[in-house]
């Protein structure tokens, strides 16, 4: 039994710990008994309660709700000493009440109790709101400014509370003490607050915040240029105030971005301020800013108009020689040196600065003409070029001979193949075959010629000049118009060398509409974007003579010469007549000359399209969707996206509705990971050409991107049952996979190569998808394997070329030899590096991948292996015997002699080895394959007799072949030599046997200048150690770099200089080779 003292004690040890475990205070279960308090008399007791309640109005909002009355009653009693706590316990019982507008109200009432930092889902809740309401405030009070500022009227000031101006503010200042740059910029721009934008662009050089974007000054501009341009979040008029701010800051730094600067002041159409920053950097005598002022101009030529470029080269030229009344005149040639007597000036070294700086004007001149850009274009994608015949022969022998689709679109597809190669062997190689194109077959493939030789101005005209209009002379008006049409080609977008010839050709055209048709094409190509009112008029009388054919090519080029010009009377004009003809194809191409006129003039263009779209002819409608392709192309304007796809899903039209999802991608193409999401339910409806136009869509805005997303959206379609929708996914695919570096057998890459291989050969198909098959299969491979397709460049400009180019591509649903426009769009993916002289220097540069990671894909192979073997020959057993009892006896007498002969032959073949190792060492040299002093090494006496070899002619020993290699390594490694010269060379050092046997792949690239650089290599490039040469703009690893010389006392290897290179004038005594024998159509 238990003693009753320890079951008492038991009993009190147990009830204290139950009191120690007790809470301090006990839990509330209801909110009654503070509600009650709020109605006693004493102010004291009313503020304890509002306390009480706000720690626990989670909980009891539903009980607290009924007493709202008396907590507002509270708040609105100016002498109760607490009505900030009551606002802010009405404030949370309306948010969880859902009524978010009250609870701001009394949010904004509570005051600094309130707090932006407290981080729970009320207060983001509700600070998401107020910067809601403060953003749309602030919008109408800015956008209410514009329209005085534009009409002159004054209106009174939208109000704005200024508790709620205070609540923002807070905000602001927490983000900013938090270094949150990018989240008080995304306000900032919403609500139009300029002072905003710049005083968080000026704080990231005293406070940088731990983004890239945010790490200076410079960053974050760059990061705001790439907002302000390259996304649909801001307005067009106040995108030019911000760009102009920009603009302000970045020329207030010590030293400012010129490339950015004059990027933001090309968006500002302000060609006097370009041509001001182009000659002072020339004038300042620096070797540096001669070079920026260089990598400028060449991106000025990539990004903007042609008639903008021409203003800025007319203020260039208009700038008086330095230090010289007698310095070259306005007319002489741009590449032309200065003469020795330009600076009559008794200081010979000032003499020296002025005739240097001349010089770097007339390099300046030279770039902004084109004539540099696009002869350095040319020769990389000569130099490189790595079509594969094979495919096109493969094609040819696969199709039917007398199916003329079929024949029409394999010369459309090595016309894009070779786009910019200027190799038409194929073409020359199969002229009877050739020659079974009539008609308007023979006006594509004539107009080929100039897909090929794009850019090689020079030889233009004698290219052309079998086909040609001769006077007194008249051939097949088909090949006439075509090599307009191809003249054109070669000038794109720099057509003053031949505009003149052009005129006059559409002059002298008569009354034959083919002629015209190509003449006009070709001018429309040659004079984009130059606002010409002489060609304009001209073009405008084709149109007015009514004919169907000619006159659709007069609009079409009419639209392509006011390109982005907005002019009220051509617009005026071309929709009147679009009202007064009857014939189709002429309104047609009247739609896509309207569009044009609006490229890039965003809300400016949404008058017109409202105005084609309540039109009742549906071309006109079509014609809506192409002007908010171009007028919003790579913007993604949410606004323009609506439109787009409300009449994707509503018009009564087929074509236009194709046309709204078309044109949902050119949209899109400056965000193109948002393409397939936005387009995915399009591509399962119902209608075959909304899946069409989804499958375009994806292919223009992820074009050369590889994206997962896109290629499965796009797959289902490649087995559609509609013919056309096939086509359409075919063309996307490739447009998708072009330079993709994946090429295993199993890949996507070759997997869709199979697909196009297979639906060109098989009979079966439909001649609408075999025909994209084909197309598709130019595409892929299009420029030698070098080029891409991209509407927007790495510094977020719209390319102007690639937008049109390929808009106008889509409409060969009418006319197939619009096909040839996607050219336009073919950008070189490459890197080429110039010195101060424009010239090519021997520059290396590493890429980190291995060389399969982005090499070009395998040439197509035909050759089918043999699966059977030979049986072995049968051997009698007692032979056998008695053929090894005999060789046992003649073995030991001939092994010495065989162990000589094996040693005397393994020398020779080493010899042999070694010989054709340094024979293609020379032969290297002399192409400029390799430097000087790889050469020396490779070259250079043995380092010691064991790795000597004795030549047997008594001339002094060479290395041996294990040497060799051994060197190659080194130079290989330390990058004194090219990948590509390396893997050339190592070949000659595989012993005989080996053949076979894989060589170890190296872990690296070396890239010797000008070399293939893929968009999704160039994160992997950079600088080798100790490299000579720099780029005068940080970073940039494509495109056309300027170098700058890290020791420029010593003297430069360069580049053999191309005769493709040679600018049109400039100073060149040696005879250009004639131009290769023209092929001719027989009928």
């Amino acid at each position: 039994s238990r003693r009753p003292e320890t079951a008492r004690e038991e009993s009190a040890l147990v009830m204290a710990t139950a009191a120690v475990m007790m809470p301090a205070a006990p839990h509330i279960t209801s909110s009654v008994g503070l509600l009650a308090m709020l109605e006693e008399e004493e102010k004291e007791i009313k503020a304890h309660a509002l306390r009480k309640l706000n720690d626990v109005v989670a909980d009891f909002w539903a009980e607290i709700s009924e007493s709202l009355p008396d907590i507002e009653s509270l708040y609105e009693d100016e002498e109760f000493p607490q009505r900030q706590l009551a606002a802010l316990v009405a404030s949370k019982v309306y948010y969880f009440l859902g009524e978010l507008g009250d609870s701001l109200v009394y949010a904004l009432g509570a005051g600094s109790l309130f707090s932006v930092d407290e981080g729970s889902e009320f207060a983001d809740a509700l600070l998401a709101k107020a910067v809601d309401e403060y953003c749309t405030l602030y919008k109408k009070r800015a956008d209410q400014a514009l329209a005085a500022e534009r009409d002159g009227e004054t209106t009174a000031e939208v109000p704005i509370d200024a508790r709620l101006i205070e609540l923002v503010d807070r905000m602001v200042e927490s983000s900013l003490n938090r270094r949150a740059y990018q989240t008080v910029m995304g306000l900032a721009l919403e609500a139009r607050r300029m002072e905003l934008v710049e005083r968080v662009i000026t704080m990231c050089d005293a406070s940088p915040g731990e983004s890239e974007h945010d790490a200076s000054t410079l960053a974050m501009l760059a990061y705001c240029f790439h907002l302000f341009t390259s996304t649909g979040i801001v307005e067009r008029e106040f995108r030019k105030k911000l760009l102009a701010l920009l603009v302000r800051i970045n020329q207030s730094l010590e030293s400012p971005d010129y490339l950015m600067l004059c990027r933001c002041l090309a968006n500002l159409s302000d060609a006097v301020a370009i041509a001001k920053i182009l000659t002072t950097l020339i004038e300042s005598g620096s070797r540096d800013h001669q070079l920026m002022s260089y990598q400028v101009a060449f991106d000025l030529v990539d990004n903007c108009t042609q008639s903008f470029l021409k203003t800025v080269l007319e203020l260039v030229k208009s700038k008086p020689a330095v230090a010289s009344q007698n310095a070259a005149s306005e007319g002489e040639e741009a590449a032309s040196p200065p003469a020795a007597d330009v600076v009559p000036t008794e200081d010979v070294a000032d003499s020296a600065v002025a005739n240097g700086r001349n010089k770097a004007l007339a390099h300046l001149r030279v770039i902004l003409s084109a004539e540099a850009p696009i002869a350095l274009h040319l020769d990389f994608l000569v130099r490189a070029n790595k079509t594969d015949t094979q495919i096109l022969n493969s094609m040819k022998k696969s199709v039917e001979h007398r199916n003329a689709l079929s024949h029409s679109a394999i010369v459309l597809a090595h016309a894009m193949m070779s786009a910019g190669t200027t190799a038409d062997a194929f073409l020359r190689d199969n002229l009877e075959w050739l020659s079974r194109a009539t008609n308007w077959a023979k006006f594509s493939a004539t107009a080929t010629l100039g897909v090929i030789h794009r850019g090689h101005t020079n030889q233009a005209l004698q290219l052309l000049a079998p086909y040609l209009p001769q006077q007194g002379m008249s051939a097949s008006p088909y090949s006439e118009g075509g090599a307009l049409f191809a003249l054109g080609i070669i000038h794109t977008n720099n057509g003053s060398g031949i505009r003149g010839y052009l005129l006059d050709a559409l002059r002298n055209a008569g009354t034959n509409e083919v002629v015209q048709h190509g003449c006009a094409l070709g001018i429309g190509i040659a004079a984009m974007g130059s606002e010409d009112e002489e060609l304009y008029e001209d073009l405008k009388s084709v149109l007015f003579n009514d004919s169907a054919v000619a006159g659709e090519a007069a609009a079409l080029a009419m639209g392509l010469v006011m390109l982005g010009s907005g002019s009220p009377k051509a617009l005026e004009e071309m929709i009147g007549y679009a009202h007064d003809t009857s014939h189709e194809k002429i309104i047609r191409g009247l739609a896509i000359g309207i569009a044009l006129c609006m490229y890039g003039r965003e809300e400016e263009s949404d008058a017109l399209v409202t105005t084609l779209l309540h039109d009742q002819d549906p071309i006109l409608r079509y014609g809506a969707m192409y002007t908010i392709a171009f007028a919003y192309a790579c913007t993604g304007s949410n606004s323009a996206l609506r439109r787009l796809l409300h009449v994707a899903v509503s018009d009564l039209s087929d074509d236009v509705r194709r046309a709204a999802v078309i044109a949902i991608g050119f949209v899109l193409a400056g965000t193109p990971a948002q393409c397939p999401r936005v387009v995915k339910l399009l591509a399962e409806s119902y209608n075959p050409h909304v899946r069409y136009g989804s499958a375009l869509a994806v292919g223009i805005s992820c074009a050369g991107s590889s994206s997962k997303e896109a290629i499965e959206l796009v797959q289902p379609m490649l087995s559609d049952s509609v013919d056309y929708v096939r086509q359409g996914a075919l063309l996307a695919m490739s447009m998708l996979l072009m330079q993709s570096s994946e090429h295993k057998e199993d890949g996507k890459n070759m997997t869709h190569r199979k697909t196009l291989h297979k639906m060109v050969g098989d009979k079966h198909e439909d001649a609408m998808t075999k025909f994209g098959a084909i197309i598709a299969t130019g595409l892929l491979d299009a420029g030698g394997r070098n080029v891409s397709i991209s509407l927007i460049s790495k510094s977020s400009t719209k390319l102007m070329n690639s937008i049109v180019g390929i808009g106008i591509f889509t409409h060969f649903w009418f006319w197939h030899p619009l096909i040839l426009f996607a050219s336009l769009a073919f950008t070189p993916t490459a890197a080429i590096g110039l010195n101060a002289n424009l010239q090519m220097p021997k520059w290396r540069f590493k890429s980190s991948a291995a060389p399969s990671a982005f090499g070009y894909p395998p040439p197509m192979n035909n050759e089918r292996k043999e699966a059977t073997s030979l049986a072995p020959t049968a051997v009698l057993s007692t032979a056998a015997k008695a053929a090894k009892a005999k060789a046992k006896d003649g073995k030991q007498a001939e092994v010495a002699v065989d162990k000589a002969e094996d040693e005397r032959k393994a020398q020779e073949l080493e010899a042999k080895q070694r010989d054709a190792l340094l024979e293609e060492v020379d032969k290297l040299k002399k192409s400029s394959g390799i430097s000087t002093a790889v050469y020396d090494l490779l070259s250079a006496a043995p380092a010691s007799p064991t790795d000597a070899m004795d030549t047997g002619d008594g001339t002094s020993p060479k290395p041996a072949v294990s040497e060799l290699v051994t060197r190659l390594h080194e130079a290989h490694n330390g990058g004194l030599i090219s990948t590509a010269a390396y893997t050339q060379l190592i070949r000659h050092a595989v012993k005989e046997g080996d053949e076979d046997t894989p060589e170890e792949e190296p872990t690296f690239e070396v890239l010797e200048n000008p070399s293939r650089v893929l968009r999704t290599q160039e994160r992997y490039v950079s600088l080798l150690p100790a490299s000579r040469y720099v780029p005068i703009a940080h970073g940039r690893s494509s495109g056309i770099i300027m170098l700058k010389d890290m020791q420029p006392d010593e003297s430069e290897e360069l580049l053999p200089e191309s005769v493709l290179t040679i600018p049109a004038g400039a100073a060149n005594d040696e005879e250009e080779p004639a131009p290769p024998a023209p092929f001719e159509f027989t009928d």
